[in-house]
């Protein structure tokens, strides 16, 4: 069966952060993820969450000056004692939650830096998090992001180097994070590759290519694909990261199969 999550640092977006639970419960979903919680009080999280009975399925570790364009700081030299406080605070907000899975964003290579060098400071900081979350049941997933479009020099942009980094760790709760849309765009071959990368998938996301928005307005037959997950027995959640072209709503169509009758609860 297909699940679909709600990204709500993407979808619902003309609604504050807190509201957008409220809306992805309404139009149906039953799970949400989103980039980061940490402006919002973890108690208020929980409270809608609970309130409409939505699982919080994926958000990420903290990932460093986002604003000024750092896409996170697992790889980054200088950067270790600053990413491991952002785990303990990460696990604050997940056991908080019941979030059972987290992702970790190593970041882009500096100039001039050893590209080997940042991934052994990955993976010794992946090892960290593994062992800190395992107590709790919780997951670190590292995620494959195109640096095609998207991220210039991210340092995990590849399927193959996602599962040497998860050899090099060694932690069972290190897993994988498959973004549809940004496998396409590096390595195309979807149906195979994730057939191929299952046992390691811990969550899958995605979005349509070009432009990243809906299913149904680029050239990935989402129907099919969608249809051929579920024959291959996924259980996981599918996280709908993608920008609406227009209003959220106004884009839901291609999701009515998968969504569940309208909430009933009620909103604050």
């Amino acid at each position: 069966m297909i699940r679909l999550a709600a990204n709500l640092s993407m979808m619902f977006t003309e609604l504050p952060f807190l509201y957008r639970f409220d809306a992805a419960a309404t139009h149906g979903f039953r799970g949400v993820e989103y980039l980061f919680p940490y402006e919002a009080p973890a108690d208020e999280i929980r409270t809608r969450l609970e309130w409409h009975g939505l699982t919080q399925v994926l958000f990420n570790l903290p990932a460093g000056e986002w604003a000024c364009g750092e896409r996170g700081i697992a790889g980054l030299p200088g950067r270790i004692d600053e990413f491991r406080r952002g785990v303990d605070l990460a696990l604050d907000y997940a056991r908080a939650t019941g979030c059972r899975q987290l992702h970790a964003m190593p970041g882009k290579v500096p100039a001039g830096m050893d590209r080997e060098r940042c991934l052994s400071i990955f993976v010794d900081n992946l090892i960290f998090a593994a062992d800190a979350a395992a107590a709790d049941g919780i997951d670190i997933l590292i995620e494959p992001i195109n640096s095609r479009v998207d991220i210039p020099g991210y340092l995990l942009d590849g399927t193959e180097l996602a599962l040497e980094i998860m050899a090099r760790v060694g932690r069972p709760n290190v897993r994988l994070q498959f973004d549809i849309y940004h496998v396409q765009i590096m390595e195309g071959d979807l149906a195979r590759s994730i057939e191929r990368l299952l046992p390691h998938i811990g969550h899958m996301q995605l979005a349509d290519n070009p432009g990243r928005n809906e299913p149904g307005t680029g050239e990935i037959h989402y129907e099919w694909l969608l249809r051929r997950i579920d024959e291959l027995g996924y259980t996981g959640w599918i996280g709908c990261e993608y920008k609406p072209r227009s209003a959220t709503v106004a884009g839901l169509s291609w999701a009515a199969r998968y969504l569940s009758p309208a909430d009933s609860g009620g909103s604050t």
